[in-house]
């Protein structure tokens, strides 16, 4: 009989060891193997974040308000770069601005003691990207540039702990917004322009600064979000990046919560948790989560030479939500605040009254699904989302009737903010939804009107 026990135990400890040995090392270090972890849900239901591009170009904050010469002379982060960059006739007004304003004998490195945040308030922070609807928050760790916003001992002297600020900028900005109940995340460039090593030798720039970097972020503010960027002058085999994943993944304090996007080097196949566009360039399918960044303006850093035309409206805003979520996407909205610290009201205007509309329709947005069998409707102003046996139907017109091909039931049906259910009657291919009737005295939602169909599938 105890033989019999023993040799249970045994086999149970065998066992058990086995699974857990399985679970701490469940991926090895192959996009196949990586590739196959599950998304973390809280991503796939968060659909709204907010993207912050703060730093050292934060205090010349300029840039031409015209793409002219195609990429990047309209985003002001990328101001130190155009300022060097004499293969491009764009540069020159870089140049002539940087003249003008700063004096020809001032360099990008001098912008460091001007870089105060000394308004900066990461609660305020917190508190107005949690009003606006946003789920999660990705700050710029470290630009092109190479100045990281907390105290890297890799980034020594070049960082906004021993220079600037002299404050841990990301360390604030990450407690303040986990306090409010959202997700942080860490934007970091894996290359920079101009630091001597990765000049001259990226193997150990990659060794000696980059992984270390990334690592020191993970273990120090344990991110849910790590976003990648600057890839594109290597392979990943050269950045090492399945190696770092694999840590992630398997080791991390974050292993189990954490996302990636798709920026880990050239010819890596869109391979991470989510696919990243930008400002609707590149393609994104259904077949993995994808996310759509972009500015409220054309540059992601402030640009004080931006006009009204070159920001988008909150009606535009919350279209582009509606239309990115419809489609299975999350969209990632970028603001630029000032080198003191403070968001340009116009950004905080547009972040109010995305959240206004999101706290009368979130239902609509937050942990839905694409309606992917959904006929060709008739009318292209409306976008459709779902969740469950309830489908959304989201007008960015208002309609008295409003016609949803594909389905041919509902267990009721109301318009989210309006007391009451609505009317519908079937027809052929679909239902008609009759409006209620709305006044501006009690119209819920001034850009997008959302009809929840309850036992629509």
């Amino acid at each position: 009989m105890k033989k019999v026990f023993f040799s249970k135990l045994i086999l149970l400890t065998v066992i058990l060891l086995t699974s857990f040995t399985a679970r701490s090392q469940q991926y090895q270090p192959t996009w196949e193997s990586l590739e196959s972890r599950p998304t973390p849900e809280w991503y796939t239901h968060a659909k709204f974040g907010i993207f912050i591009h703060w730093g050292l170009y934060s205090v010349p904050a300029w840039a031409t308000n015209s793409n002219a010469d195609g990429f990047g002379s309209n985003y002001a982060e990328w101001y130190w770069e155009r300022l060097n960059n004499t293969k491009l006739k764009i540069h020159k007004e870089f140049v002539d601005f940087q003249n003008r304003v700063y004096g020809p004998g001032f360099k990008y490195p001098d912008f460091a003691p001007l870089f105060k945040a000394e308004l900066f308030d990461p609660v305020k922070w917190a508190q107005l990207f949690k009003d606006a609807g946003a789920k999660y928050v990705v700050l710029t760790s470290k630009h092109h540039d190479g100045f990281a916003l907390w105290p890297s001992r890799e980034s020594w002297n070049w960082n906004a702990v021993d220079a600037g600020p002299h404050r841990d900028l990301a360390g604030d900005l990450s407690k303040a917004v986990k306090n409010a109940g959202l997700h942080m995340g860490f934007y970091y460039s894996l290359y920079e322009w101009y630091n001597p090593l990765y000049k001259t030798d990226v193997t150990n720039y990659v060794d000696q600064r980059m992984l270390p970097q990334l690592k020191d972020l993970v273990n120090r503010y344990q991110p849910d979000v790590i976003w990648a960027d600057g890839d594109w002058d290597h392979s990943d085999t050269v950045w090492k990046s399945r190696s770092f994943i694999h840590w992630l993944y398997n080791e991390s304090p974050v292993k189990n919560t954490v996302v990636i996007n798709d920026r880990w080097g050239t010819g890596n196949k869109h391979y991470g948790t989510f696919n990243s566009t930008e400002y609707g360039k590149g393609n994104a399918g259904l077949h993995k989560p994808w996310e759509e960044c972009r500015g409220i303006g054309a540059s992601f850093g402030l640009n004080r030479n931006e006009n009204l035309e070159q920001y988008q409206s909150s009606s535009s805003l919350v279209h582009m939500l509606i239309d990115i979520v419809s489609r299975g996407g999350n969209l990632l909205l970028n603001i630029g605040p000032a080198a003191d610290g403070t968001i340009p009201v116009i950004m905080q205007q547009r972040l109010k009254d995305i959240g206004d509309w999101l706290n009368v329709n979130g239902d609509a947005i937050y942990g839905t699904t694409a309606w992917t069998t959904a006929p060709k409707q008739t009318d292209s102003t409306i976008r459709f989302t779902r969740k469950g046996h309830t489908l959304y139907a989201i007008a960015t017109t208002w309609k008295e009737l409003l016609l949803v091909k594909g389905i041919q039931k509902a267990s009721g049906i109301r318009l989210l903010g309006v007391p009451g259910r609505v009317g519908f009657r079937s027809t052929a291919g679909g239902i008609t939804i009759h409006a209620p009737q709305v006044t501006p005295a009690n119209n819920p939602s001034p850009y997008a009107w959302v009809y929840e169909i309850e036992g629509a599938f």
